[in-house]
């Protein structure tokens, strides 16, 4: 059973007995920080790995909207709609990226993350749902990479997982345990 200190809090080792399972969880939260820290960089800087530098946002690329323009499939005409809201959608999708990225590598906030990368994620997976969008294009016409990512994530999040090579435990001493844990 989970001990509760003065302040309430309950701390990963009181989840997750085995030091080794703690550092594999925290080797795959910074590993998944830095996957969302390093699209947040290269959309900014298009250093030719997913973005090109002519479709940098430093360049007057455009990284939600450029990519919900070119949507296919049965949710496309809904993402269309939101990618047509112009630089706004821009800007919530970057600042989505880099703070998840940040708060994962640091071990901070990893409950509202949790939440924040779900949705991210959950989003950017209907937003090609693979019903509808041609064949070849999937190698599994239900799950994909955002489904295994926002479970890793939540899975952080229950098990108080920014403990183990991160600021988990200072930031539950300044915020508690509650939802910005």
């Amino acid at each position: 059973m989970a001990t509760v200190n003065a302040a309430g809090v309950i701390y990963e080792e009181d989840i997750v007995r085995s030091s080794a399972a703690r550092k594999v969880l925290a080797g795959l939260r910074i590993v998944i920080g830095w996957y969302f820290l390093w699209a947040f960089v290269d959309k900014v800087f298009g250093l030719g790995y997913s973005t090109p530098a002519e479709r940098a946002w430093i360049n007057g690329g455009k990284p939600a909207q450029g990519f919900l323009g070119g949507t296919e499939g049965v949710f496309s005409g809904l993402f269309q709609a939101i990618g047509s809201l112009g630089s706004i959608v821009d800007i919530l999708f970057m600042l989505s990226l880099v703070c998840i990225g940040v708060a994962l590598l640091l071990g901070v906030g990893v409950k509202v993350t949790a939440v924040a990368a779900s949705v991210l994620l959950g989003m950017m997976y209907l937003a090609q749902f693979p019903l509808g969008v041609p064949a070849g294009t999937y190698t599994n016409p239900l799950f994909d990479d955002h489904w295994i990512i926002a479970l890793a994530i939540i899975f952080f999040a229950l098990v108080r997982g920014g403990d183990e090579w991160g600021l988990g435990k200072w930031w539950a001493s300044q915020v508690g345990d509650g939802w910005l844990r």
